[in-house]
């Protein structure tokens, strides 16, 4: 035939549209044509294809080839159009049959060899193919990925050679496992920080909730290390949380199959963009707020970010999602990350510290702590201090208790919220607050009285009830007391 039309997906956020790959051979001098706005590494292709089709040994049209990538006003990036490029040009030469083009669908970069390089996005490629109910054939390094996702059956080949011979009906190609068995996770363990039992408890009840936590204190307190041992007390991550996180880690090829169900951990330098953080790009790519999903993202050093940078956390922090608007392109990003952030107390860090004097004066002081602005302290949920300990509480401490067994009563109190309302307490509307964060006379007389002394917004009267929820939840209770209503009110104190 003199024209051959294969399926292929292009990327726009999370979503992975149809491509339909045409390829029309003519009569006249040699030429290869490739239109349907494409970007510079897909018109890159004409050349890796033309290598890669002689050398799996098959003939390259000498006539007038022309490759359309439809629709046109969609752009088209990256190698992935590579494979189905090739095929359609060895189908409408007649060297391959097309007999199972409508039935599948083709991603991959090709060497100038003929052998397949992954790609990135092949679980969205992935969910979008099941929707279609064909099969996905791609890399064998992009397979197992692809795979993940049930419901679609996903087939892996290491060669332009090897997909050729299967569509001829002469080899078979690789099925991955569905199920990959994930490795045990390796994040540092609580017990390896001594002391600082109130922070612990302020970040077993965050992750029982999923709320936000600021630490202010001293250099040397322990704030990073509490922070990167966090993820490891968190509960574990749901099937539906597992592909999402992974969907989004692949839009920028940084997923392995090894880090399956792992929950995110993001930590970005405090020169970071804001692009970096919330995402952009001329084809939008997720920012670091999307790659914690269902994760954490903790920042360091957090008046040391650009305040515009900051700003840009307000509206994920309440929504879970990132909207990436430009002139041409939009995309939808999700983002429901644990904020986990540091800060020293002042310029030299050492206000309130027991042996070394702060030589900062209060408007130093003060302009420091101003560069966070009221608005985002107001949507961090939890806002503790982290004291420096003594030398006498530092050589006393004994070893500190361990992530599994703070994870446990974690997992335990999230049970208990996906019971009854199936979504943590950090994610409640304000409806379900007034239904499942109820009060007696007592708790409602503190409250006021805490609303009246620390001047609390709106939004920060729902954080306690639900940080009270929390605590309640943690303690195996479905009454929420005075006692822990106390506590919630302690976590909602501003650092200092």
């Amino acid at each position: 035939m003199a024209v051959a039309v294969v399926k292929s997906r292009a990327l726009n956020g999370m979503d992975a549209p149809e491509v339909v790959v045409e390829a029309h051979l003519a009569n006249g001098l040699p030429a290869f044509t490739l239109v349907g706005l494409p970007e510079t590494e897909v018109k890159e292709a004409r050349d890796r294809v033309r290598a890669a089709i002689q050398n799996a040994r098959f003939e390259f049209p000498a006539r007038r080839i022309t490759v359309n990538l439809a629709p046109a006003d969609l752009p088209k990036e990256s190698g992935r159009f590579d494979l189905p490029i090739a095929l359609a040009i060895l189908a409408a030469s007649g060297q391959i049959p097309a007999d199972k083009f409508r039935q599948a669908e083709f991603a991959g970069e090709l060497a100038l060899t003929g052998e397949l390089r992954p790609v990135r996005g092949a679980l969205a490629m992935a969910l979008a193919t099941r929707k279609a109910g064909r099969l996905l054939v791609l890399p064998a390094a992009s397979a197992g990925e692809a795979a993940l996702a049930s419901g679609v059956e996903t087939l892996g080949a290491t060669s332009l050679l090897e997909v050729c011979a299967w569509l001829a009906g002469q080899g078979a190609l690789l099925e991955p496992l569905s199920d990959p068995v994930p490795a045990a996770p390796d994040y540092p363990d609580f017990v390896d920080v001594k002391g600082q039992a109130s922070t612990k408890r302020a970040l077993e009840v965050a992750a029982a909730g999923g709320h936000s936590v600021l630490m202010a204190g001293p250099p040397g307190t322990g704030k990073s290390m509490l922070a990167a041992r966090f993820p490891g007390i968190l509960p574990a991550m749901s099937e539906d949380e597992a592909l999402e996180a992974a969907a989004v880690a692949s839009l920028n090829g940084g997923f392995r199959l090894e880090h399956w169900r792992r929950r995110p951990f993001r930590a970005p330098h405090h020169t970071a963009s804001a692009v970096a953080l919330v995402g952009g790009g001329g084809n939008p790519r997720p920012g670091e707020i999307s790659l914690a999903h269902h994760g954490v993202l903790f920042l360091d050093e957090l008046p040391e970010f650009s305040r515009q940078v900051l700003e840009v956390l307000r509206e994920p922090l309440e929504t879970g999602h990132i909207t990436i608007s430009r002139a041409a392109r939009q995309a939808d990003f999700p983002a429901r990350f644990q904020l986990v952030a540091a800060m020293n107390p002042c310029p030299c860090g050492y206000l309130g510290h027991p042996t070394q004097a702060c030589r900062d004066t209060p408007d130093q002081i003060a302009r420091y702590r101003g560069r966070i602005s009221g608005p985002l302290l107001d949507r961090i949920d939890i806002q503790i201090s982290v004291p420096a300990l003594t030398q006498d509480e530092l050589m006393q401490a004994g070893a500190g208790e361990p992530s599994a067994a703070v994870r446990e009563r974690v997992q335990a109190a999230r049970d208990r919220q996906m019971a009854r309302q199936g979504k943590p307490n950090a994610a409640l509307g304000t409806q379900e607050i007034d239904r499942h964060c109820t009060l007696d006379a007592a708790g409602e007389a503190l409250l006021k009285q805490a609303i009246a002394r620390l001047n609390l917004s709106a939004r920060a009267y729902h954080r306690v009830l639900k940080l009270a929820r929390s605590v309640t939840d943690l303690s195996g209770s479905d009454v929420i007391s005075t006692a822990h209503l106390a506590e919630a009110i302690q976590y909602r104190r501003q650092a200092a």
